[in-house]
């Protein structure tokens, strides 16, 4: 399976899921943990290469023209956020089967959902910095439907705005970073950044280039002084809060 299957699979998943019958329950939750268990299988499939020091890669032309090209990779560290992204998704489908209400939307839900966890693994598998940036805002637009999935309440409103409102402008400063940082070493792909590190190091932008992308980070996963949208985050179903946080 190439890597970009692992992406593309759960938005593929997420687009049937939309339109499955309001009472599917049964068939949107199998769907949805069968996409996590097929694509986590294929992932550990690759572990002897892997673990063998591979780094395994794909290109897929976009725009030739432009040199614009979508890059995935998959070496040791991302191998592991894989697993992590698709054995939880895994466990919080099975757990949302039963604790979601017959009243609730359900295929909204797993919609989102799947949408969610095909963003993560973006962020994981991209091997360019314009695509992880990309698929970062992917995960904010998609946590702010999960987080405001029971819409009729207030809390959960003011929680799904507030959390795209931090998130979304940490993006924003994690995309301003990744220009720079592709600025300083002349190419966004991932191995030549990773390989370019004296050279990032010693450049007069290197340190805006860092408090941007930590700004980003920050602001993502919560951390002082930007902790106050996570609370606030709880008004979503716990599944949702199991898998975002």
């Amino acid at each position: 399976m190439p890597l970009i299957t692992l992406v593309l699979l759960p938005f593929a998943a997420s687009l049937l899921a939309a339109f499955l019958p309001a009472n599917a329950r049964n068939t949107e939750s199998t769907l949805a943990g069968l996409v996590a268990l097929v694509c986590a299988i294929q992932v550990a499939w690759l572990f002897p290469d892997i673990a063998a020091g591979g780094i395994l890669r794909q290109e897929v032309q976009w725009l030739p023209s432009l040199g614009l090209d979508l890059v995935f990779r998959l070496d040791g560290f991302s191998w592991m956020f894989s697993m992590l992204v698709l054995g939880i998704g895994a466990l919080v489908v099975l757990y949302a089967r039963y604790y979601m209400s017959p009243s609730d939307p359900v295929p909204r839900f797993f919609s989102f959902f799947l949408a969610f966890m095909g963003a993560m693994m973006g962020v994981v598998l991209s091997g360019n910095l314009i695509q992880i940036a990309f698929f970062w805002e992917l995960t904010s637009l998609f946590s702010f439907l999960l987080i405001g999935y029971w819409h009729h309440r207030k809390d959960a409103q003011r929680g799904a705005r507030m959390a795209l409102t931090v998130t979304g402008a940490g993006g924003l400063c994690l995309l301003a970073g990744v220009l720079v940082l592709g600025r300083i070493v002349g190419s966004y792909d991932l191995d030549v950044v990773l390989a370019s590190g004296h050279i990032v190091h010693t450049h007069p932008l290197y340190t805006l280039a860092l408090v941007l992308i930590l700004l980003g980070a920050f602001t993502k996963s919560a951390q002082f002084p930007f902790h106050f949208w996570l609370p606030n985050a709880m008004a979503a179903p716990t599944p949702v809060s199991a898998y975002l946080h």
